[in-house]
């Protein structure tokens, strides 16, 4: 597919897409390969929300699928923009559906620190409340984990589950912007979650 290759490199996303909906399969094949490394990074972010990593990558390729039979070039902004939310979407679908774990795993850094679009400065990290391994006698560790056992607890009983779907994508390291597309949300709604659930958290620290 050498030659095809150079010529597919040539075209748009939206051109590849009119020429694979005409009959031109082999384009598909170069569409996976090019949106690859886009599936697998989604998945890294994807994989602290307790799913298998490569569960995730195959399920990231079933979103790409979708946005690629999906998309409209009359709606959608971008076919980059639309396959990241597809596979987003699809991989974040998946984990609720399979979820080994039943609560949010805290022992991931957890950003509190208002960074991004939220403009908010107060607050830290949960992971803060972890003292350092290298240094910590076992004792320490103990008293740690369950302070952090305690607080998922807290965290699961006190946030609505909308306020946990927004925990668990902010901690993959999307903003409230992504987060409103993935959840089919508006973005005010999404933000105004995102605040709640740090005040939430802040209360319990």
């Amino acid at each position: 597919m050498g030659g095809r290759e150079s010529e597919y490199g040539q075209c748009s996303d939206e051109e590849l897409l009119d020429r694979l909906r005409r009959g031109e399969e082999p384009v598909m094949g170069y569409i996976c390969n090019k949106y690859k490394d886009l599936v697998r990074r989604k998945a890294r972010s994807m994989f602290i929300l307790g799913a298998d990593n490569d569960d995730l990558i195959q399920e990231g390729m079933i979103g790409l699928f979708k946005a690629v039979r999906d998309f409209d070039p009359g709606r959608d902004a971008s076919f980059s923009t639309f396959a990241e939310l597809c596979v987003s979407r699809q991989m974040y679908t998946a984990v609720q559906a399979s979820k080994r774990k039943k609560h949010i795993p805290l022992n991931t850094y957890v950003p509190l620190d208002g960074g991004g679009e939220t403009g908010d400065d107060e607050g830290g990290r949960l992971a803060a409340l972890l003292a350092d391994k290298a240094q910590s006698s076992p004792e320490e560790l103990f008293l740690d984990k369950e302070r952090v056992a305690y607080l998922e607890q807290a965290i699961t009983q006190g946030l609505s589950e909308f306020e946990r779907q927004v925990l668990d994508l902010y901690q993959t390291g999307m903003s409230y912007s992504q987060i409103a597309k993935v959840l089919g949300r508006e973005e005010k709604a999404t933000d105004n979650a995102l605040q709640r659930l740090k005040a939430k958290i802040r209360k319990m620290l």
